[in-house]
């Protein structure tokens, strides 16, 4: 069983079906997000920044850039034993855990933003949602087989794909006519609902 509905936990082991490492949460400092992918990139590690594209008004100009999607955190493949080189890299202030142990984050979900992000579907960050409308399943279009959350929002429908252990979400416009209710996810989600915790700092050990 697992410990704590709503928060899908993985198992003990670090490396995902295909052989690969699993993907990790880092939280690091507001605006150094650039600075930190960069700087793991460069010790050889596989990050994952997720930028979202809008434009920021100056006094003279509004010019378009490029933001972190999840303002705060990034993604990266490593082998929790060997931690310390991520914990030392300046910027990084944890990485998301429970119980002060690492919690790897469902290949399934990464792949869910690394789909939004190459689709150029236009995106923002938004709060992650528990029980607000309808889960279901994208059946066409760029990101087909995906789920998320339906919110109706300004006169329009939006999808909400979420990253449950980070309690954040992402908005999506998205047109009902290419989505479907998934009724057993929804039947599974209020069977075993209970609050979100909080990430936990994770030491070096």
């Amino acid at each position: 069983m697992n410990p704590t509905p709503g928060l899908r936990l993985s198992a003990p082991s670090t490396i995902d079906s295909d052989g690969t490492l699993s993907w990790f949460a880092l939280q690091v400092r507001c605006r150094h997000e650039t600075g930190v992918a960069e700087h793991l990139r460069s010790l050889g590690y596989e990050g994952f920044l997720p930028t979202y594209s809008h434009r920021k008004r100056w006094s003279d100009r509004v010019k378009e850039i490029r933001s972190p999607l999840f303002p705060g955190y990034m993604f990266c493949r490593f082998d929790p034993q060997f931690r310390l080189p991520i914990l030392k890299t300046p910027g990084v202030i944890q990485i998301v855990g429970c119980n002060r142990q690492p919690v790897r984050i469902e290949e399934s979900e990464i792949k869910s933003i690394q789909t939004l992000v190459s689709a150029g579907i236009p995106s923002q960050p938004w709060p992650f949602l528990l029980e607000v409308g309808e889960r279901v399943r994208i059946d066409s279009g760029p990101l087909r087989g995906l789920e998320g959350i339906v919110l109706e929002f300004k006169g329009r429908r939006r999808l909400i794909l979420s990253v449950t252990l980070l309690q954040r979400s992402v908005s999506v416009e998205m047109d009902t006519e290419l989505v479907e209710p998934d009724r057993p996810s929804l039947v599974r989600r209020v069977e075993g609902r209970c609050i979100q915790p909080r990430p936990l700092p994770v030491g070096a050990d």
